[in-house]
């Protein structure tokens, strides 16, 4: 379970990102983070994924205080930042190659578990390609794919269905259906109401860093 309790964040000394947040989710559950852009979704995400420090408040993740959670031995949890992160000068099997070296896979796995990728994702005409050259698209599909390699407890994606054609969203559905296990939790944040209904069970709306009623989010949208 996910679990916050009065969680407090600032960038600046006068300015509240998130205020007062108070959510709990469980286990295998799929949610949506549902506001406008800059209405605290990405702030909390990056704090669950311990890459922001919390200004005030608890976070804890089956039942342990974030900063006694240790994302490798622990839990195993997945970010999908809006913007990739990816080695770009490199092929996308010399980055599949540097994640699973990174998370020690002994060599010999290393070969058949990148093939096996391959095929089960059809990469067969990008495997050799550069980074630099895919399009962001390519980019998402990839980060979805390199999560892959590992089962998830946890899987966060930020932000990344906006601007994808119906086309994007269809193959990101699918891999979704492959990587995500009825334990698995996960957290979709968006800005489209129906992109939270076709990915997520339950949807908590965001307006100025805080969390608001659904009457009063749609009553403003309207």
């Amino acid at each position: 379970m996910l679990s916050i309790k009065h969680l407090y964040h600032k960038y600046t000394r006068e300015f509240y990102a998130l205020y007062d947040i108070n959510l709990e989710i469980a286990d295998g559950e799929r949610v949506a983070f549902v506001g406008a852009d800059n209405s605290g979704k990405t702030s909390l995400l990056r704090l669950i994924a311990k890459l922001e420090k919390i200004s005030k408040g608890e976070i804890y993740l089956k039942d342990r205080p974030l900063n006694k959670v240790n994302f490798r031995s622990d839990i195993s949890a997945g970010y999908v930042p809006a913007s990739p992160v990816f080695m770009e000068n490199k092929t996308v099997y010399e980055n599949f190659k540097y994640v699973l070296a990174e998370r020690k896979v002994p060599q010999m796995d290393i070969e058949s578990k990148i093939n096996a990728a391959v095929i089960d994702f059809s990469l067969e005409k990008i495997k050799d390609e550069k980074i630099c050259n895919l399009s962001n698209e390519e980019k998402y599909i990839l980060s979805l794919i390199r999560l892959s390699f590992r089962h998830l407890d946890f899987l966060m994606i930020d932000n990344i269905f906006e601007n994808l054609t119906e086309f994007y969203i269809e193959v990101i559905e699918e891999i979704l259906e492959k990587i995500v296990s009825p334990t698995t939790t996960l957290i979709v944040a968006t800005t489209d109401e129906k992109i939270a209904d076709r990915f997520c069970k339950r949807k908590i709306y965001f307006k100025n860093g805080s969390l608001v009623s659904a009457q009063d989010y749609l009553a403003e949208q309207n």
